[in-house]
């Protein structure tokens, strides 16, 4: 039986590489979006992937990245004018005569979002959701575990594990489960999917404090969980070059989380293991593995740089967010509220967790707000 091309963006990103993963493996012939060639191309290129760069702003660019394909992945970009993007795309997949977009969504999509990443998010899924002809899905998935992981070296290393969500509790969601669950999307197509919203999650509720301790496990010594401030988060991400845009957004889902947005309704699915066939990996196993690379192995070299980097962090200049916020000129609803303070919000993601335990049923996840 002829399989049908399937086109993935972000192919060598964190959910990007799993989803060709699992896509090769179920055999279907996959084009690698990427915005340049380096070893992680190289590496999928000899895996028999076909690869193609392209700008993702660039609708002339996206059109000729989607021609020949009938299905496509499409992960946002994590920058302030996303929303061109995504348009650029609903464009280029319209005149290209895609058949299925599976859409990584957030769970946080919400129309008056403090953060303009959510709120053209939900701008995206509406978008996406009336491209005449084109069949949509959407991915909205519990907080990434990579999240609460980035930092996992300090753990390793120095022995610290900084929390900047209180109390507030998720169920984290592994990069390679979010991976084969949008794989399974796009493999079995529009005819099962079209028009639905699936919730992937981890397999456990838990606090960060509690993740902490799991983190201890996996790094095999005792970790102090410490309570650390968005603006001293801005500092380190300076200090490993993260955009401060990225982190502008994350003080926000912070603050949902907080909310309990991410354990609204029971906060876990098992949408994983209806989808796959598999359950979603425990929060130890993700961490393992992250503990397990170049830069959390536990090296002399590596404990040196850690604890020069951490003495040096407090030196690095600090981000006021909301001033970075407007100098972007980003916009801001009249009445910004967290998603979970919104009625409309709560009832649509509440009819959606109400699905939790047969959630090939649910349609309704894309329904207007």
């Amino acid at each position: 039986m002829h399989k049908p091309k399937i086109l993935v963006t972000g192919a060598t990103g964190g959910t990007g590489l799993p989803v060709v993963s699992e896509l090769l493996a179920r055999e279907f012939p996959v084009r690698a979006m990427v915005h340049k060639l380096d070893a992680r191309s190289a590496a999928l290129e000899k895996r028999g992937v076909e690869i193609v760069v392209a700008d993702m702003y660039d609708p002339d660019q996206l059109y000729d990245a989607l021609c020949g394909t009938k299905r496509a992945y499409f992960l946002p970009l994590i920058e302030p004018y996303m929303i061109q993007s995504a348009a650029a795309f609903a464009v280029a997949a319209r005149e290209a005569k895609i058949e299925h977009v599976v859409q990584m969504s957030q769970w946080t999509s919400h129309r008056a979002h403090p953060t303009a990443m959510t709120q053209q998010t939900w701008l995206v899924d509406k978008l996406f959701a009336a491209i005449p002809g084109v069949a949509h899905t959407i991915f909205n998935p519990s907080m990434f575990a990579y999240n609460f992981l980035r930092t996992i070296d300090f753990a390793a290393l120095l022995g610290i594990y900084p929390i900047i969500s209180g109390d507030g509790k998720a169920a984290p969601v592994s990069n390679e489960d979010m991976g084969r669950t949008a794989a399974v999307l796009l493999a079995e197509g529009p005819d099962r999917h079209a028009g639905r919203s699936y919730r992937p999650t981890g397999p456990v509720l838990m606090t960060a404090r509690e993740m902490a301790a799991i983190v201890a496990r996996a790094v095999g010594h005792p970790v102090l969980a410490i309570n650390m401030p968005i603006w001293m988060l801005g500092k380190v991400a300076q200090q490993q070059g993260i955009p401060a845009y990225q982190i502008a957004c994350l003080r926000h889902y912070m603050e949902d989380m907080k909310a309990g947005t991410f354990a609204f309704e029971g906060g876990v699915t098992d949408v994983v293991q209806a989808l796959t066939g598999s359950p979603a990996e425990s929060f130890e196993t993700t961490a393992r593995r992250y503990a397990a690379l170049p830069f959390a192995r536990q090296t002399l070299g590596n404990r040196l740089k850690a604890f020069i980097n951490f003495n040096l962090t407090p030196f690095y200049p600090g981000t006021n967010f909301d001033t970075f916020e407007r100098r972007m000129g980003l916009p801001k609803p009249a009445r910004a509220s967290l998603s979970i303070e919104d009625k409309q919000w709560r009832a649509v993601h509440s009819a959606q967790m109400a699905e939790r335990s047969n959630p090939t049923l649910f349609a309704a996840g894309i329904a207007a707000e």
